[in-house]
Order: structure tokens, then sequence, then C-alpha cells
């Protein structure tokens, strides 16, 4: 293993719920074992990368009622192609080449995986999504 792919590898944290057995698919097994540690890890980029979406659509989400916040959510992940492809994009380059030969055999089936999961963590941080409040001066 090349020292990029060792690096790569000791920087994930650790998962403890994802568990794995023989009579999981491989594609269920490479969800637990590679994109969930690497959804984890880019957690707080993911978390500033869609403010910075909501910044950049007129924040209009902040207007939003919760559920409405859902909705807007899942349409920025999977409708809006550009803002998935950059996510997709952050969760690849944290591959090793072993784990993206493995990706490229099955890309469609493992992209709807991973953008579900990066959806899950944007769901889960939807508090963090409030309108910035500014301070003013008195």
């Amino acid at each position: 293993m090349n020292t990029r792919d060792l690096n790569l590898k000791q920087t994930r944290p650790e998962v403890l719920t994802a568990t794995i057995n023989d009579s999981m698919s491989s594609d269920e097994r490479f969800q637990n074992l590679v994109l969930r540690p690497v959804i984890k890890l880019q957690e707080e980029l993911f978390i500033v990368v869609f403010r910075n979406y909501i910044a950049k659509h007129k924040s209009v989400f902040y207007g939003l009622t919760l559920e409405k916040r859902i909705d807007y959510i899942e349409n920025a992940i999977h409708k809006d192609m550009k803002f998935r492809n950059s996510l997709k994009g952050m969760v690849i380059g944290q591959f090793t080449l072993e784990e993206y030969a493995i990706y490229i055999e099955n890309s469609s089936a493992l992209n709807k995986r991973m953008m579900n999961l990066v959806k899950e963590r944007l769901l889960s941080n939807i508090q963090l999504f409030e309108k910035p409040e500014y301070l003013t001066a008195v």
C-alpha cells in the first residue's frame, strides 16, 4: 500500500454502527467500510459547503418551514447535478486507488448510496442551517 492510501485510511474515523458480515452484498460492504467513514470524515466540510449553497441561492432556505427545508436539501442533492457532482468529488477524492477501482465497477449504485448518506448527514445537522445573526453596532 502506498503512502497516500495509508494516510487516507489512517485519517478516517471509525464508524461503530457500521456492521460487516459475510451475507452482505459487495455494495453494502463498500458502503460500510469506505463510504460511511469517508462521509463522517467530510461532515464538517459538507456543512460549510451546504451553507455556501444556501447563500448562493439567495438564502431562500431560511424562509422555509422545516418540512420544506428537508425537501430543499433532498432536491439540492438529488436534482442539482453541479452540486451533486461536487459532493461526489469530495467523497471520491478520499478513496484509495484500490477503493476507486472497486467504485468504478459499480459507480451508479454506489453513487446512490453515497448521496443518500450525505443527505442523511445534512438532515441530521439541519439545526446548524439557521440564518446567521449578525451583530449590529449600538
